[in-house]
């Protein structure tokens, strides 16, 4: 029997390149939920190609269009976040994979969970902002969580065989991303295009940015908290600009183990999709003639300083990683709008952290709160430094 999948945010990066997994794996996986936030054109396309049963459109100003261009579709079509949100409960569902950006994965992914569906994550902030729930929903609903990003999966590829078997360390690698060895007067000067030009991946603008600042790994490092079940002081972060080694795992006796392979996210996208089984591809193939040398260094913690950020929000704990990610998604969007310069993201992030408000032990409520909160405060404080600026 075909595994069902749903879908959320398949018009993005990850989205898009999901799909051509099931599309080479048809024998194994059909398409049941599409959704989307505005891309419109692209969800007609994919709904004619894959014949999903339900599509939903985040933004219901598209519902009309949506529906009249689907008209000789036989698919469900649906409109608005609360659909969205409810929309992962269906029975006809064998696995959600996340792909939505940022904090607005959070609620369709509780509900997943809630529903006993297995979950293919890809988004990441939704552990970011509250991975202690998530981890007692999927616990208490007997949900697995397959990861889906690239480092993660390395992590968890490694670990398979060796559940009972203590970490004493894991690394999570990065590329160093277009700036890699930049200086603070260089950063100053860089613009919005620079920063989207990464040298190993092709992603969204948002990941591509948070990659560029160093941010997007800072994330990585909280998730693998509670992936993994680590403590900050056990998970590294190493540089490392071919992306061939995505990341390792050190066991207590000192042996180590590494994931690798070319920078494609379709490969971590269909172990997730099939895990256990390891299905045949078509992708490339690493030769290590190609690569006769592999290097690492450490990041540079004082020049990007949003991954010293992230740390700081992990050991603090509480909403402080919530209040790090919306700071973050709101200036990351200043900064795509020309609004503020690539070293202003990092400085408005770390005086939000010192002015939101701090709560130990939030609940869902307490994030979705801190979220609306630090939104409204970020906001104020990049239309403020944007005055400045001009």
């Amino acid at each position: 029997m075909k595994k069902r999948i749903a879908i959320l945010g398949s018009t993005g990066s990850i989205g898009t390149q999901t799909l051509e997994v099931i599309a080479q794996n048809a024998d194994h996986f059909e398409v049941e939920v599409l959704t989307a936030n505005n891309n419109i054109d692209l969800l007609i396309e994919q709904t004619r190609l894959f014949h999903p049963n339900v599509v939903v459109i985040s933004n219901s100003c598209h519902y009309d269009q949506l529906k009249e261009a689907l008209s000789n579709e036989p698919v469900k079509i649906y409109a608005g976040r609360e659909a969205l949100n409810q929309v992962v409960e269906m029975d006809t569902i064998d696995l959600v994979l996340t792909a939505m950006v940022g904090y607005s994965g959070l609620i369709p992914t509780c509900n997943a969970i809630k529903a006993g569906k297995n979950i293919a994550l890809a988004n990441k902030e939704t552990m970011v902002v509250a991975g202690e729930i998530i981890n007692r929903l999927a616990i208490e609903n007997g949900v697995s969580i397959y990861p889906v990003d690239t480092e993660h999966s390395a992590i968890f590829q490694c670990l398979v065989g060796e559940f009972n078997n203590e970490i004493e360390k894991i690394y999570l690698t990065a590329s160093g991303g277009p700036f890699r060895g930049f200086s603070p007067e260089q950063l100053a000067q860089v613009s919005k295009s620079d920063a989207l030009k990464h040298p190993n991946w092709d992603m969204g603008a948002k990941i591509t940015i948070d990659s560029a600042s160093m941010m997007n790994k800072g994330f990585e490092v909280i998730e693998a908290k509670w992936l993994f079940g680590l403590k900050p002081e056990q998970i590294e972060v190493i540089v490392h600009p071919q992306s061939i080694i995505h990341s390792i795992v050190q066991f207590r006796d000192g042996s180590m183990k590494a994931q690798m392979g070319l920078p494609d996210m379709k490969l971590p996208i269909q172990y997730a999709l099939n895990f256990p089984e390891r299905l045949p591809s078509r992708f490339k193939r690493f030769s290590f003639t190609d690569y006769p040398a592999l290097t690492f260094e450490k990041p540079n913690t004082k020049i990007f300083r949003n991954l010293a950020l992230a740390f700081e929000a992990l050991n603090q704990g509480g909403n402080m990683p919530c209040i790090l990610n919306a700071a973050n998604e709101v200036v990351v969007q200043a900064f795509l709008t020309d609004r503020i310069s690539f070293l202003q993201m990092p400085e408005i992030i770390e005086e939000i952290m010192g002015r939101a408000s701090f709560v130990k032990n939030p609940d869902l409520e307490g994030y979705i709160h801190s979220d609306k909160e630090v939104r409204i405060m970020t906001s104020a404080l990049v239309k403020k430094w944007s005055i400045q600026k001009i």
